[in-house]
This record gives C-alpha cells, structure tokens and sequence, in this order.
C-alpha cells in the first residue's frame, strides 16, 4: 500500500481550510490543519509533513517568519496561498524559498496542480533513485536493505535492536534532510515522547559505535544541532 503524503495547511479562516482540507483528503493526502503560526512550526517540526500550504496573514505572526525559520534548517515544500497580491509580497515569500505563491481565490484543480508539481520537485531533490528502485540505499560501505530489514557496514551485517534500526531505516529514507528529534521520537515512541531527546541520544550513540569509525567525528550520521539528525547523501 503506497505511503500516503502529509500536508499541513496554515490557514486562520476555518472556511478555507476546511475546504481545503476537504478537498486534499479526497484527492488521497493525509492533512493536518493549524490556524497558528505558533502552532504550524511545532506541528512542521514534530509531524514532518511532506508539504505545507502557507497562508501569510495569521494571527500570531507573519507567514514569511515561519518560512525564514523553516528555510535555516530544511527544504520542505512550502506553498504560500495568501489573499495578498502585491508583487513585492510574492517577491518576499518567493525569495526567502516558498516554493510557490498562489492569491486567493484560487480553483481547486490549480491547487491540486501546484501541490503535484512541488512534491515532484521535492520527491527528485530527497528521496534516493536507487532505494526507490531497488529498496537498498548505499552511502560510502553503508549498507541500509530494506527489503530484509539489514544494515551491511562492509560487507558484513550490523547487529541492531528493533528501535536501532527504525532510526537508521527513515534517516535513510529521507537521506540529505534533516529529520527533527521529534519526529524520531513521535515515530519510535509515539507522540508521548516528545522532548525526551536523552533516550534518542543513547540510541544514536548506540548505533554510532557499531557503523562508525570514530563516533566523535561521524561519517554517515550527522547532527544537526538543535533540529535533529542527517543521513549523509550517496
């Protein structure tokens, strides 16, 4: 059964997003839905949406300081859908990375159109050829199979515990991007666990002895301080 995406809408106006929200289902995403900017990144960071639909005018705070932030530490889609239609607006949003900029009112088919368009961008730029074709990602003599459930380290097979080998398989997965410790915690632990970064770490140090040549100086799995970690890139 193909994974379905997860959008996240940013959107105040409960009309709109429930529209929206209405429409994305049915056309087979997962959706989250926040009317807070505050909300929205606590949600980007915890959840790992595949993409976000972004209005700029909530009513916490602009829209295009959650782009800034998000852009420090990742490149996930974003597409500002916002009733402002000044060129210097879309100019903003668009030079700070929004991957795309629709003005309200917009139809449905063009929505669904632009959403398409920049999770195939998005799908080319993260997700690795080789492991989608082939359900094995290699970097370096690191070895993730996933169609046996193994990691190889030269050749030869590292022994890791069930929760070691849920880290390793998604860093892998989304190889090059930077996945928070929240969404690893949420996904190994369930959303209970959140902010319990201590038990994350020991799993990490854990699998860092047995797949890295000097774990102070990591070859294959890197961290992002204060955001999460990254698998290294092919």
């Amino acid at each position: 059964m193909p994974i379905r995406e997860k959008i996240l809408i940013v959107e105040d106006e409960r009309t709109i997003s429930n529209f929206m929200s209405t429409v994305l289902t049915s056309s087979g995403y997962d959706v989250l839905v926040s009317a807070s900017g505050k909300e929205a990144y606590t949600m980007i960071t915890s959840h790992c949406p595949d993409l976000v639909i972004l209005d700029l005018g909530l009513p916490d705070t602009d829209g295009v300081r959650i782009i800034r932030a998000v852009r420090e530490w990742s490149q996930l889609p974003i597409i500002v859908v916002s009733a402002r239609i000044h060129e210097k607006d879309k100019v903003e949003a668009l030079d700070l990375g929004a991957d795309d900029y629709i003005t309200k009112p917009f139809g449905t088919s063009e929505l669904l159109a632009r959403i398409r368009t920049a999770l195939r961008h998005s799908s080319k730029k993260h997700m690795n050829d080789t492991l989608a074709q082939s359900g094995i990602y290699q970097v370096g003599n690191l070895c993730i199979d996933y169609e046996r459930h193994l990691v190889k380290l030269e050749g030869e097979v590292v022994h890791l515990t069930q929760n070691e080998y849920k880290i390793i398989s998604i860093l892998g997965k989304y190889a090059g991007k930077v996945i928070t410790y929240d969404y690893l915690l949420c996904e190994l632990w369930g959303p209970g666990a959140r902010g319990n970064n201590q038990i994350l770490r020991v799993n990490m140090a854990n699998i860092r002895r047995k797949i890295e040549k000097n774990p102070a100086q990591p070859r294959y799995i890197l961290t992002e301080i204060g955001v999460g970690y990254r698998m290294a890139e092919e």
